[in-house]
């Protein structure tokens, strides 16, 4: 069924230049998404040197974060819906557009007020290009290759945090954090050039095929794969948010930089597995990695003082992250079916939900329990998916 984000072509020679031509703009979607990725979470490696600048405390600089996830969660649905009859290509111009500019004004900015209203802007952004990257990822290949080519494009979250996230960290701490914002603007504004010379258009749904975010909720497996996105989301971010403060526990809060690197090194391993394995495996995949991020949950509980069991857990925590966007992405493409991009304005609703609302739990945990007890409540978090995934066998997580 062809609709909503998807295309009647069922080979990718049905666009120009073919095999080629389908690298190079993964490549492009790719990149937009480590610029997004980036964006969205350099505040967590950050924390410490922009509390310090700012003069502020590092929860406030954790609302960095949460209003960023919040400026997706309010409009990605209605944004989404606004503009399902638009062409492709210019609202993912005006995507990158918005990293650009918005980029620009974080690393400028001394008001924290300016701050929060830039990050909330530019979560907006965030929260329309994510439905645009996966859509186009799968409109490039023929069909029994779409979840490859997700995993392709969504190659850009892994560098984000296996690379980005760290150098960015190190840098930052050398020279300013302002300097990384404004590199992230920089690398925003070529890619802009790039693709307003390379990227093909789709047009976008026709009106008379429009459909209403009632329809799509009620579409067998979508609130599935919702919740475990929510709860994943959820337990996550708790402990990304504030690893700053969690990792002083151990004595290695002069090593984040560090832990950061062997979590997106493992993010890059697990997408790797994930590309061969999906367009196959997808349910096994999913409860795996759930498995394997509450062993992760339960090791970091267990051992928050022991520097090796925690860089182990960290590896562990990076092998599920990996999987997580291309997993979830395509479980709600395919019960999104016609409607898929409403769909995935839903995914990243509940994706940015749960960032949002992480950073809240996580700054309330840190202020009153300690850092301790992220773990624990990230081990209940990701059980409560790991249950509702399971039972999602006929639709949700059901190949």
């Amino acid at each position: 069924m062809e609709g909503i984000g998807e295309d009647n072509d069922t080979s990718v020679e049905a666009h120009p230049n073919g095999i080629n031509s389908f690298s190079n703009r993964s490549i492009a979607l790719a990149l937009s998404g480590f610029i997004c990725i980036l964006t969205e979470t350099l505040p967590a490696g950050l924390l410490l040197p922009m509390s310090d600048s700012l003069a502020i405390s590092e929860g406030r600089v954790g609302q960095l974060i949460t209003v960023f996830a919040i400026g997706s969660v309010l409009t990605a649905m209605p944004l989404t819906a606004l503009t399902q009859t638009w062409s492709r290509k210019p609202l993912l111009l005006a995507c990158i557009a918005g990293f650009l500019l918005f980029n620009s004004i974080t690393a400028i900015a001394t008001n924290y007020t300016v701050l929060l209203i830039a990050r909330f802007l530019v979560g907006v952004v965030a929260g329309v290009l994510w439905g645009i990257v996966a859509i186009y990822a799968r409109r490039l290949v023929p069909y029994e290759l779409k979840g490859r080519a997700m995993a392709v494009a969504m190659m850009g979250t892994p560098l984000a945090l296996a690379l980005g996230v760290p150098i960015g960290t190190f840098f930052g701490n050398l020279v300013g954090w302002r300097f990384i914002f404004a590199a992230i603007s920089v690398i925003a504004a070529g890619l802009l050039i790039w693709m307003s010379l390379n990227m093909p258009n789709f047009e976008g749904q026709p009106v008379g095929q429009r459909t209403t975010l009632k329809q799509v909720l009620l579409l067998p497996g979508v609130r599935s794969v919702l919740f475990v996105t929510f709860t994943w989301m959820l337990a996550h971010n708790i402990l990304y948010s504030y690893i700053g403060p969690y990792l002083t526990l151990g004595g290695l809060e002069a090593r984040v930089d560090v832990m950061l690197f062997i979590f997106g090194v493992t993010t890059i391993i697990g997408l790797f597995l994930v590309g061969v394995l999906i367009d196959r495996h997808l349910r096994i995949l999913v409860l795996s990695s759930l498995t394997i991020f509450a062993l992760a949950a339960l090791l970091f509980g267990l051992y928050t003082t022991t520097p090796i069991l925690i860089g182990i857990s960290m590896g562990l925590w990076g092998l599920t992250f990996g999987v997580a966007p291309t997993l979830l992405q395509t479980a709600i493409a395919d019960v999104g079916q016609a409607s898929a991009n409403v769909a995935q304005s839903m995914l990243v609703t509940a994706w940015n939900s749960g960032i949002g609302i992480a950073g809240i739990i996580g700054a309330l945990l840190l202020n009153d329990y300690g850092a301790a007890s992220f773990a624990w409540v990230m081990l209940v978090l990701i059980l409560g998916a790991l249950v509702v995934s399971g039972a999602a066998s006929k639709a949700g997580f059901s190949k």
